[in-house]
């Protein structure tokens, strides 16, 4: 069977957590780079990535979360809060400056005038997402998602469970995390970790929507 099939099919949304279960270093850290090089629109890395490991740097985001997340936030042994840049103009230098140190325009692309190509139309992508009234935070969010995504199924794929945690106030993890000095803003969370024994949702059959319900071929 495809290995990532099988993930798919064996993975699910945690409820309770086993907090003397912690994940390994080498778990967190591999997690972790799979979310840094998860793709992005205009390769733009809208994200930052805050890691609360401890039980103090969970308690510190305990006044953001909503009642029925306070038990995970709680015993899981790591919290992901996923946070977005609110000026992804300003990225553009860094994401130029990164992506020519990493090789991606060799010397012919260079001569050609290639990379300077990409770089405008990199510059005009983010400036025509970030021309609405939301100023692109909408689009930041989105790809905030497609790495949620990816962390997921990497997850379910190495036997970690997670829990995507969209009952937060973000406004209010932004103000403990004091991200608007950063010029970030919370969107996300998720919980890490191994599940509790307890944990009922562990044994309950996958429920989706048929495959003819879900894909029409044209």
């Amino acid at each position: 069977m495809n290995p990532i099939l099988e993930a798919a099919r064996r993975r699910y949304t945690a409820k309770h957590y086993d907090a003397k279960k912690p994940l390994t270093d080498e778990e967190l850290h591999d997690l972790l780079e799979i979310l840094r090089l998860a793709p992005s629109s205009l390769n733009i890395q809208p994200w930052h990535f805050y890691v609360a490991r401890t039980p103090e740097a969970r308690a510190r985001l305990m006044p953001a979360v909503k009642d029925f997340n306070l038990e995970r936030v709680r015993e899981a042994p790591v919290i992901i809060v996923f946070a977005v840049e609110r000026d992804l103009a300003a990225r553009l230098d860094e994401i130029n400056a990164q992506e020519t140190k990493d090789g991606r325009f060799d010397a012919a692309a260079v001569a050609s005038g290639f990379d300077k190509v990409v770089k405008e139309v990199r510059k005009g992508g983010v400036a025509a997402y970030c021309a609405g009234p939301d100023k692109g935070a909408v689009w930041a969010a989105e790809q905030a998602h497609i790495a949620l995504g990816f962390l997921l199924l990497a997850a379910g794929a190495m036997g970690v469970d997670a829990t995507t945690l969209g009952g937060m106030w973000f406004d209010k993890l932004d103000e403990i995390l004091e991200l608007p000095a950063a010029g970030r803003h919370a969107v996300m969370a998720c919980a890490l970790g191994h599940r509790a024994l307890d944990d009922s949702n562990a044994v309950r059959p996958k429920s989706r929507l048929p495959f003819e319900e879900v894909v029409t071929f044209l």
